[in-house]
Parts: C-alpha cells; structure tokens; sequence
C-alpha cells in the first residue's frame, strides 16, 4: 500500500473544529483530519482558533501523518479523523 501526503496547508472547519489535510492512498484521494482537542492535548496549540490550531500542525506535521498513516495502513483508503485519544493510545505504545 503506497500512502503519500501532499505538502498543501490544512484546511480549517469551524464547524466540526478539525484541521483537514488530504493523503492519497494508492492513487486513492482520502481526507484525513485533526481534532483541535487532539492539538491542543498533544501539539501544543494556545487555542483552538484556526491560526493557533494551524501552527501546531506545520510544527508536529511529520508526527501527525506518521499517526495518519498508521491508520490509513490498517484501515484502507477511508476518511480517517486523528482525536486526542488516539494519540493517548499511540503514545502508549511506543
């Protein structure tokens, strides 16, 4: 399974309050996101206003898509939604 990210900004929902970021999953296009909680709990974001949530991404990006892609490698080209206790769980276990 080949997985790759483009390095294009995430996508802010105000609504859903989550980062959107797309990866492509054997030629496959899949929208991955990011709570805020997620990044607020784990990435260090002051807040989650879009600019603060933002930051955090761009500076933990290589860390955020290694979780996607775990995620991905298990579930197949889905959608796949990154919370806070995911990355409780995946830090537990390395």
């Amino acid at each position: 399974m080949q997985i790759s990210f483009s390095p294009e900004p995430p996508q802010y929902s105000g609504r859903d309050l989550v980062l959107t970021f797309p990866a492509v999953v054997d030629d496959t296009y899949v929208q991955c996101a990011i709570t805020a909680e997620a990044l607020e709990d784990h990435f260090g974001a002051a807040s989650p206003r879009e600019e603060d949530l933002i930051r955090a991404f761009d500076a933990n990006r290589p860390a955020i898509e290694r979780a996607a892609r775990t995620l991905l490698g298990e579930l197949g080209a889905k959608p796949v939604l990154l919370h806070s206790g995911y990355f409780r769980f995946y830090e537990s276990q390395g």
